[in-house]
């Protein structure tokens, strides 16, 4: 299930909606491993938050999914476990990520978002998986898997 949905974001997903964007990720939701770090790329407004609340309703969580710009990160509890979702934006590299003790919160099962992956590079774990989010010139969304 997980590779089905894995190789389609592979070859690359365009969607014409947010709901559309939304809705491959709560498909990929479904089929996600447990304890996983997901790194979304791309430029501001291109869908990152979209794409993590499509997340946290597969995820079966039911409350509100905002950007977490101002509070650096929020954590929604679901039924499948719990969603931590980092914006980084705002961070200077991995000793900021890791006084937030973020660890202490990531009691399996849960799945971490993170936004502006590349401002905490250094502290990603090697498995993490990569997401490049885009918009076309025709305001479609792209979502690829790296």
């Amino acid at each position: 299930m997980a590779s089905s949905i894995c190789d389609k974001l592979r070859d690359g997903v365009v969607t014409r909606s947010a709901e559309a964007s939304r809705q491959v990720a709560a498909e990929l939701a479904g089929a996600l491993p447990s304890d996983t770090v997901w790194a979304h790329h791309g430029a501001v407004g291109v869908g990152k938050t979209t794409f993590v609340q499509g997340l946290a309703a597969g995820l079966g969580i039911k409350e509100p999914v905002t950007s977490p710009t101002f509070n650096l990160y929020t954590l929604h509890q679901g039924p499948r476990g719990k969603l931590l979702h980092l914006d980084a934006y705002r961070l200077e590299g991995g000793a900021q990520v890791e006084a937030l003790m973020l660890e202490d919160f990531l009691i399996s099962p849960w799945l971490a978002a993170i936004e502006w992956p590349e401002r905490i590079a250094g502290w990603l774990p090697e498995d993490a998986w990569h997401l490049d989010l885009g918009i076309t010139q025709d305001d479609h969304h792209t979502i690829r898997l790296r």
